[in-house]
């Protein structure tokens, strides 16, 4: 059986964090308009939604992509729906800020629709991750290393028993190592 191993938590929720007024088209926007819109707005991306169902997203990217692609003349009659990605990788606001920049990490993103009950309701850049005030990501950063040395311990005390050290041949209290049983201080040696 695999075991999944936990996801580590910083405690900020992408809630917290996530752009709640975020700029959005429909999918049959004009994609010039949609364009102009990005512009005006200062925004690399709009979601593309029907209701406050997600249908997309939008990016700079895509648009560069058209523009290159067609000549310029072409584009008047190009919906946002014909150029939209589909396939959008999403994020709930209950989800750790940790869960959503390893996220972020692995699909090559900087932008997650966030998502509750089939609803978008908000939008979390990595601009947003990086308003942290210092001092707090600090904190996240030293809570998580507590975290991880308390799973340590508690990993270590369920796998201790008297017997030799498969290392140096004391007889101690010996921990599992992988595929040794290790007295402390070679242990904490290795």
């Amino acid at each position: 059986m695999l075991f999944r191993r936990k996801q580590p938590e910083s405690g900020v929720k992408v809630g917290d964090l996530m752009t709640r007024n975020f700029i959005w088209v429909s999918p049959d926007a004009d994609l010039q308009k949609s364009a102009k819109l990005m512009l005006k707005k200062r925004v690399g991306s709009l979601i593309v939604k029907d209701g406050d169902k997600l249908k997309g997203i939008l990016t700079e990217k895509d648009i560069v992509w058209v523009v290159l692609k067609k000549s310029k003349n072409d584009l008047s009659g190009i919906l946002v729906k014909d150029v939209m990605r589909r396939k959008v990788v999403s994020i709930k606001p209950s989800a750790d800020i940790l869960e959503a920049l390893s996220k972020m990490k692995k699909k090559k993103l900087r932008r997650l629709p966030v998502v509750e009950n089939n609803k978008v309701i908000g939008m979390l850049t990595v601009n947003d991750i990086l308003r942290i005030d210092p001092t707090l990501f600090a904190m996240i950063s030293e809570n998580q290393k507590i975290r991880e040395e308390s799973e340590k311990l508690k990993h270590r005390k369920t796998m201790r028993k008297v017997s030799k050290c498969e290392e140096c041949g004391e007889t101690d209290l010996v921990s599992r190592d992988g595929e040794l049983w290790l007295c402390q201080r070679c242990y904490d040696a290795k």
